[in-house]
């Protein structure tokens, strides 16, 4: 599983399972062989592969990209249920990779064209949307910046922030010029990110995922081939 999420509202934590085409639910303190307290799953839901998962806990909403489509769904759904909405079509985008919910600003922010690649010019670009965006819907901005990564990515709404890792250009899966950027959501750019972290010659090697420790004004990154989770206090950015 790529994906897993923790509601610290309700402590339940969410996990998408793509063999079973489903999203499990799991209460904060499960432990061994625990049933799920809830199951999406069937085919009214049209999921297909599930890889990540997001919780709108404020909200009470699932988020689940699916490649060219994006599934919203009730937080306390459970079985066949449908998606209560899809933002879906031409206008959308296409390569939804990972997303984040900003509660704050009522914005779904979404990484598309991930995984290294750069499938319309420029790598992945992060494509805002309003929370409650339907259908075939263009994004109300897009941001686009060098090497940004698909996956997981974390967002700090108060200052409209973004926090994505990089990594080299080209085949490379790993490199000393890696770097986790950080952006701002204010508006559309094609700008480099206001600050980063790494490389050139820096500490991070292959940097695959991050999170924010609010309460000590601090960034977290997991690094693959370091096999290492890495803190940097930055209260600058708080």
């Amino acid at each position: 599983m790529h994906g897993i999420t923790y509601d610290e509202i309700h402590d339940e934590f969410t996990v998408p399972q793509q063999f079973a085409q489903a999203i499990l639910t799991f209460g904060g303190g499960a432990e061994g062989e625990t049933t799920p307290l809830r199951v999406i799953q069937g085919s009214k839901t049209r999921l297909e592969a599930p890889d990540r998962v997001a919780v709108d806990a404020v909200n009470n909403e699932i988020y689940v990209p699916e490649g060219d489509k994006i599934l919203v769904y009730d937080r306390m759904g459970n079985g066949n249920v449908a998606p209560k909405r899809a933002i879906e079509g031409p206008d959308a985008g296409r390569g939804m990779d990972a997303l984040a919910i900003d509660p704050v600003n009522n914005l779904l922010i979404v990484a598309a064209g991930g995984g290294g690649g750069d499938r319309e010019g420029g790598g992945t670009r992060f494509l805002v949307f309003d929370r409650t965006a339907n259908g075939n819907v263009k994004p109300k901005m897009t941001l686009r910046g060098p090497r940004s990564m698909g996956g997981p990515f974390a967002i700090y709404p108060p200052k409209k922030l973004i926090f994505a890792t990089n990594r080299p250009l080209g085949e490379a899966l790993a490199g000393d010029d890696s770097y986790l950027g950080v952006w701002s959501y204010e508006k559309s750019s094609d700008g480099p990110p206001l600050w980063t972290i790494g490389g050139p010659n820096g500490i991070l090697q292959m940097p695959r995922g991050v999170t924010l420790d609010v309460k000590n004004k601090s960034i977290i990154a997991s690094d693959k081939r370091l096999n290492s989770v890495l803190t940097f206090r930055v209260p600058e950015l708080f």
